[in-house]
């Protein structure tokens, strides 16, 4: 071979290196717009879930911050998530699809549920992940009420092996923007989100301000210091799957502490 022939690479060379780059890049992009959550079907993964017996009273509260899960119209189709899935109450909000695997004389065959995050299962460090710790850290859980545990599956199964996938949430009606707080201190639950669910990023704005951003309190509750007072509230919300979506003048000047409204709704 000529010595000019070693620093020209063949045109056979260059396609496979192309080639190599563009699948790699995919396959980066994939793994990234997966990370958070995305709004599309993502693949089934294995997991675990439970179940526990729901009174009333467990439809109010959670980890997410979304009070009355009955007014607020999740029902009973919710889910605790373990700390591999919550991701610090990120993921409040995101929709999964959960259907029983493996334990067939337990499973309801050609069955699945669609529930909501809501909540969070805490981990038991006193117990190790594979010994009765079914929320510790790697382990991915979903804790169920039992009301949606026997959409499924028998009672019987206890601890069962299932298979989760993120879904788009479907909702009725808007965004719902409850605005709380005192004096200053602004804090506003979001709650009904279709679409991806979980939202990342909130910004306000009142009608002489610009975009504020606000910062996460706990779940899909956000907070800022700001005087807003006798001013109309628009608000910016973008998703996991980093989709935006503006809703202007959803508070009316004349807005109030303890008040709900209700904004536009992302697509599903």
């Amino acid at each position: 071979m000529p010595p000019s022939d070693l620093h020209r690479p063949s045109s056979l060379l260059l396609h496979l290196l192309l080639l190599t780059s563009s699948l790699l890049s995919r396959s980066w992009a994939h793994q990234r717009s997966s990370t958070y959550g995305s709004s599309a079907l993502t693949e089934w993964r294995p997991a675990h879930a439970s179940y526990y017996a729901a009174d009333p009273e467990d439809a109010i509260g959670g980890a997410c911050g979304f009070g009355n899960l009955g007014k607020e119209g999740y029902g009973m189709a919710t889910a605790g998530l373990s700390e591999a899935l919550f991701e610090k109450g990120a993921a409040c909000g995101g929709c999964y699809e959960v259907r029983c695997v493996s334990e067939m004389k337990y499973c309801l065959p050609g069955t699945s549920i669609v529930v909501t995050a809501t909540n969070f299962c805490a981990p038991n460090y006193g117990l190790p992940a594979e010994a009765g710790g079914v929320c510790n850290p790697p382990n991915h859980h979903l804790l169920l009420p039992i009301q949606a545990f026997e959409k499924i599956a028998i009672w019987k199964a206890g601890v069962m092996p299932i298979q989760y996938r993120r879904v788009k949430c479907v909702r009725d009606g808007g965004i719902r923007f409850t605005v709380d707080g005192r004096k200053f201190f602004y804090t506003v639950l979001i709650s009904n989100v279709a679409g991806a669910g979980d939202i990342i990023s909130v910004k306000i704005k009142g009608s002489t301000t610009g975009w504020l951003q606000m910062g996460r309190s706990w779940g899909q509750i956000w907070h800022i210091n700001a005087d807003l007072k006798g001013q109309p509230l628009s608000f910016e919300l973008t998703s996991s799957d980093s989709v935006t979506l503006t809703s202007y003048n959803v508070a009316p000047k004349d807005w109030s502490f303890g008040k709900t409204y209700v904004g536009k709704q992302f697509p599903f």
